[in-house]
């Protein structure tokens, strides 16, 4: 009798929790390590706290507390409490929630009876506690399961929702939440929610200018003209064009969502600014000009939203509303009629506007002849590009699972680039090789990206010529020796995307990779160190008779060893630009001329190691 037998006993029913621990990825996306902005805790935290927004909304409560101490995150909102004999449903049932009814939750963001159960059932504890008509309920479950259900009690305290949980170590590893990730969806939420105030980790969070106040706090070079500021019923806009910038740059959400991926608003959004400002100087400017260092927003509010994925970065929707009016008509007939007005009555705005235009055309025109002949280099190194060892799946693949996992690796030198190269996973990481340190790209043009072979190469094998829209790899991992040299290398390739490409570094695409300084090991045991307090760690652990490596270089370490660096349980340190910081400042300091001041911070911070025991 065969083995594989086919029965109603082989067809198995798996219950909500199962399912979605079995299957995160088509809740959340990815897992991630919380290295990477859209990894899945992120998605954990913004799918409880959407739904504390989507209270505010509709005019309950005007703040939320959030905190996170040791991976347990608390979200307490101030609106009407979830009734009370709901609260397991509402958690607990797959398809279950308020916002089916499109009158009451007429554009949210929540999940429609998804998003809590996620959080639920991929979380080692998860706590919600509903406050509502003067009594209370709480209940608490683990990974899923109901743990406790507590009888409804009095409560004088405020409404509202309280929700703590703690993502599922079984599931995302060695996690953690980066405060930087966290205080940047948390001012998205109130850059679109003018009014509201989020308390988060004791910090106050809050804006009164929307969009305006979004591109102000994100542009980090001088402006060619004062924010364009625009509001209509369920749009808001912000535009202007930043000096000295090359790229692109685009904040677009739905229904309060961010859409880091676009979708057909920011479509829609890209092709009217186009079309008003060609009709409003009557030529016919080309589309690359016109929008070149632009830097924008758009908000829209859709009736219930069709995403191309269930963590919702892009929008699938083509209609404002079911039969309804289309988004590309709806964002075309605001921009037209609110931007023509604008720059009629501001007419500094319009010629600034035209003077950079013409710029980016002779600039454009200029550069022609460079790009040819760059282009067919380009075109046929990729037919055998020895620099480049590709891989199978790409980020712009977007009907692939792993797209998300999609990683390049810049190298420097041989021994490095083939460590990687023989024990990567061929699916999804590739491998780009520099033959020494590249050319420091401070102060010079974009001219130098194309007479440059090695940067024409890189920026051909990310596919980003023409903005970050068509990037080939989710993670561009920097991966040099830690020491002197490879840290000057780091900065020499950070300053080329900076200065040329940084929505990479914005958008959070770019990292650098740790690999491992130390290796203690006995005849039993081998640990390896990224620091020198794990180095003291290990040594204690492991006691008497240990034997120290230190590895001066990525090609010190063997392929074998290798592999446990760039797998699951590759340690990454992700580029981040905070608020604050700004690019040209950063560039000039670090790359700039030899300035007494970093100079003075050399002398101050130079340390001799004296041991390596």
């Amino acid at each position: 009798m065969s083995k594989n037998l086919y029965t109603e006993d082989s067809i198995r029913s798996l219950d909500w929790k199962e399912h979605i621990r079995l299957r995160p990825g088509m809740y959340i996306g990815k897992m991630g390590d919380g290295s990477s902005q859209d990894d899945g805790i992120y998605i954990l935290l913004k799918e409880v706290i959407d739904n504390s927004i989507d209270e505010f909304v509709m005019g309950n409560g005007k703040s939320i507390d959030i905190s996170i101490k040791d991976n347990k995150v608390t979200v307490r909102d101030f609106g009407r409490g979830i009734p009370l004999g709901k609260l397991i449903d509402c958690v607990s049932k797959i398809n279950t929630g308020a916002k089916y009814d499109s009158k009451v939750f007429k554009k949210s963001v929540g999940l429609n009876g998804v998003g809590t159960k996620a959080v639920n059932a991929l979380s080692s504890y998860f706590n919600i506690k509903s406050i509502r008509d003067g009594k209370s309920k709480s209940v608490e479950f683990t990974r899923g399961s109901l743990d406790l259900d507590e009888k409804i009690i009095s409560n004088s305290s405020r409404k509202g929702t309280k929700i703590v949980f703690i993502p599922d170590n079984q599931i995302f590893g060695n996690y953690r939440f980066l405060d930087e990730y966290v205080e940047k969806m948390v001012l998205n939420y109130c850059y679109l929610n003018t009014g509201l105030t989020i308390n988060y980790n004791s910090n106050k969070f809050f804006s009164n200018n929307g969009l305006l106040d979004l591109l102000k706090d994100n542009i980090d070079s001088d402006t060619l003209y004062p924010i364009i500021h625009l509001r209509g019923n369920d749009i808001e806009v912000a535009i202007t064009h930043i000096k000295n910038k090359y790229t692109e740059q685009y904040f677009s959400f739905v229904n309060g969502q961010h859409t880091i991926q676009g979708g057909t608003h920011q479509n829609s959004f890209r092709q009217a600014i186009v079309k008003t400002i060609r009709e409003f100087f009557g030529k016919n400017y080309d589309a690359n000009d016109v929008r070149q260092s632009i830097s924008a927003a758009v908000s829209i509010k859709v009736m219930d939203p069709v995403f191309e994925s269930q963590t919702k970065t892009k929008l699938g929707s083509t209609e404002i509303e079911p039969n309804g009016i289309t988004i590309n008509s709806f964002i075309n007939d605001f921009i037209k009629s609110n931007l023509d007005n604008f720059l009629h009555k501001n007419s500094e705005t319009a010629k600034s506007i035209q003077n950079k235009i013409l710029q980016a055309e002779n600039e454009r025109k200029a550069m022609s002849g460079i790009k040819k002949l760059a282009k067919e280099r380009a075109k046929k190194a990729s037919i055998h590009n020895k620099k480049l060892r590709d891989c199978r799946v790409h980020y712009n693949d977007l009907n692939k699972e792993d797209r998300l996992d999609s990683t390049i690796f810049i190298t420097e030198g041989d021994s490095a680039s083939g460590s990687i190269t023989k024990t990567r996973n061929i699916n999804t990481q590739a491998v780009f090789s520099l033959r020494g340190k590249p050319l420091n790209s401070f102060g010079l043009s974009k001219k130098i990206v194309y007479e440059n072979e090695e940067f024409n190469l890189l920026q051909s094998a990310l596919n980003i010529e023409n903005g970050i829209d068509e990037l080939r790899y989710n993670k561009i991992v920097i991966a040099t020796d830690a020491d002197v040299d490879g840290m000057h290398i780091r900065l020499l390739i950070l300053t080329f995307f900076l200065q040329f490409f940084s929505d990479l570094v914005k958008n959070g695409h770019v990292f650098i990779l740790q690999t491992p300084l130390f290796r203690v090991r006995n005849k039993k045991t081998t640990i390896y160190c990224y620091s020198e307090q794990e180095k003291q760690n290990a040594i204690e652990k492991i006691g008497k008779n240990f034997e120290i490596t230190r590895f001066k270089g990525l090609g010190e370490i063997s392929p074998n060893e290798f592999k446990n660096f760039i797998g699951k349980d590759m340690r990454l340190d992700p580029v981040i630009i905070n608020k604050e910081t700004s690019i040209d400042d950063v560039l000039n300091y670090y790359m700039g001329k030899n300035t007494s001041d970093r100079q003075e911070f050399i002398i101050n911070n130079l340390k001799i190691e004296e041991s390596l025991n």
